[in-house]
């Protein structure tokens, strides 16, 4: 019988000749079944081969690293396992795969990051008034930060879909689902101010133009964003979509309702706007202990 060496060799070999994968997702199974194999052999030595693996061997080789490795990279480590006993299992090396008893582990929530209050001001003050643009990009950063839009939501508006007078902007979001959202009163002053300069020469439908006149497209608002986070370097490199987080949890700090933020983010599902519930633990702890009567025990008791 051929040692497990032998076998994770095999498997390599059809990854690159049969698979054709690349030499970045090759290099990344053999690292990872390279890590694995030295576990084994200092179970089992090196005469090891793949049946004489069990679930129970896996269990422990994943519990070692989930002292020191994220679950993320676990999981991946766990899927080249997977894929190699699964390998065996077609060419007949083995009659089991002991790594489909193996759960994948349930990768960390990555929090939102998002902008504290000053920072957030920061950054919508920073287009400079003397320079091409600038009303646009503080039009930009302000509605983006004001109604908490998508990137792609903002670039699909036309002007008739803003509405100064009542402050509302009808937008349409995934799936084709139409919401109206609010929009503040700092944002609504950057729009006038940018329509104000607008060429009537200019196409009058889409509301946000590039230099050349045409609709603004996404890589050209996430330019706009990091060229305005560079000015005021006040903190580290951000997407636009790290504004609709900023909103989102500036409203949930504000004291708003957990379902109004799922609307007007338009959210299909209440446990995608969850995420941002962590950032009020603070603040609700303070709500907690200047409300409650029983938050603070009473001297004497």
């Amino acid at each position: 019988m051929e040692t497990l060496a032998r076998q994770i060799n095999a498997f390599s070999g059809y990854l690159e000749t049969e698979r054709n994968v690349s030499p970045h997702t090759l290099a990344a199974y053999n690292s990872d079944l390279a890590q694995w194999l030295a576990f084994v052999r200092s179970e089992k030595g090196d005469a090891v081969s793949a049946g004489d693996i069990d679930h129970l061997l896996l269990r422990r080789y994943l519990a070692g690293l989930s002292k020191t490795t994220k679950k993320s990279s676990i999981g991946r480590k766990l899927a080249a396992i997977r894929s190699f006993f699964r390998f065996l299992l077609r060419r007949g090396m083995i009659t089991k795969n002991p790594a489909e008893l193996i759960a994948t582990p349930k990768k960390e929530q990555r929090l939102p990051f998002h902008l504290d209050i000053d920072q957030a001001t920061s950054l919508m003050e920073a287009p400079d008034e003397e320079q091409p643009h600038a009303r646009r990009d503080r039009a930009i950063l302000e509605l983006l930060y004001s109604s908490g839009l998508r990137v792609s939501e903002l670039t699909g508006l036309n002007i008739g879909e803003i509405d100064l007078t009542s402050g509302m902007v009808r937008v349409m979001g995934k799936g084709g689902k139409e919401r109206i959202v609010p929009v503040g009163s700092r944002a609504l002053e950057a729009l006038q101010a940018y329509l104000e300069e607008r060429s009537d020469a200019q196409n009058r439908a889409a509301l946000f133009l590039n230099t050349r006149g045409q609709r603004i497209n996404r890589r050209s608002v996430a330019r706009i964003v990091d060229a305005h986070v560079l000015r005021i370097a006040a903190f580290k490199r951000i997407s636009p979509h790290t504004l609709r987080h900023t909103f989102a949890t500036h409203m949930l700090e504000g004291g708003a309702d957990l379902r109004a933020i799922q609307e007007l983010l338009g959210h299909a599902s209440l446990s995608t706007t969850q995420k941002y519930t962590h950032v009020s633990i603070d603040r609700l702890m303070e709500v907690y202990d200047k409300a409650h009567p029983k938050a603070h025990t009473v001297d004497g008791e």
